[in-house]
């Protein structure tokens, strides 16, 4: 799904899409695109599990492309919004209430073409189990679409707000007082990479999402719609750079089960 396609899904519940917002998610949407367009047996609708799905903000816009899509999530009060939206948006969606370690039991073996876990693995007891169960729902031939805090972009943001010892605690990893914090745990490319290799699926090129768009005050972008497509365009050449994509809010990570 483009980043053009996620608009015209919005746009046609009533609402407007502001610049910050189509700058944040451009080139995630885009990776989800491809993905899907590589996936499953030729074009037509697939499968997704959306687990820690929440309200539907990725759920609804591919449910509105044709996508059979599931939401799980432990939050009764959440998939009662999510339903809500979908049926505003005019579509359907499977919400289903556990975690993502219940995913065996509540969906059984080969279920999805695509797994979503975005924002999930931050908050997990066991990032090492979520893994290995929702590699399990995976069919061959199915990706998994991993997105998680950045370490290193949560160090900055947090220095160029003055936060010096939220900073220092976040660089220093798990146990330094991560109960504290909200989220638990940061990813690097490394422990992303690990993660993916320990569930027995193979990950494909890492890439670094919203590098300078939570930088930028959102008022620049809402008011200038040049300013808007030139960060897209920036965005998306950093997302895939070796040194600057390190730097970004979240990493995206696509795995795939051969």
């Amino acid at each position: 799904m483009s980043d053009s396609e996620g608009a015209a899904v919005t746009a046609q519940r009533g609402k407007r899409i502001r610049g910050s917002g189509k700058v944040r998610g451009a080139v995630l949407w885009d990776a989800l695109r491809t993905t899907l367009e590589r996936i499953g047996d030729g074009p037509g609708p697939r499968d997704v599990v959306d687990v820690g799905g929440g309200t539907g903000g990725f759920a609804v816009p591919l449910a509105g492309l044709g996508h059979r899509v599931t939401v799980v999530d432990a939050s009764p009060d959440a998939l009662a919004a999510l339903e809500r939206r979908a049926a505003d948006a005019g579509v359907a969606v499977h919400a289903v209430q556990g975690d993502a370690t219940d995913l065996p039991h509540l969906l059984g073996p080969d279920a999805a073409d695509l797994v979503l876990c975005h924002s999930v693995l931050e908050y997990v007891d066991d990032p090492a189990a979520a893994m290995a169960a929702m590699a399990g729902v995976v069919r061959p031939g199915g990706s998994l679409s991993l997105l998680a805090a950045g370490q290193v972009g949560a160090v900055l943001h947090r220095a160029v707000a003055g936060h010096f010892d939220e900073a220092r605690a976040v660089l220093a990893g798990p146990g330094a007082g991560e109960q504290e914090r909200v989220p638990r745990r940061y990813y690097t490319r490394e422990s992303l990479a690990a993660l993916v290799a320990g569930a027995g699926l193979h990950g494909r090129e890492l890439l670094g999402v919203r590098i300078f768009a939570d930088l930028v005050p959102a008022g620049l972008l809402d008011a200038d719609a040049d300013s808007v497509e030139s960060l897209i365009a920036l965005e998306t050449a950093a997302a895939v750079h070796p040194v600057l994509r390190e730097l970004a809010t979240q990493l995206h990570l696509v795995a795939d089960r051969r």
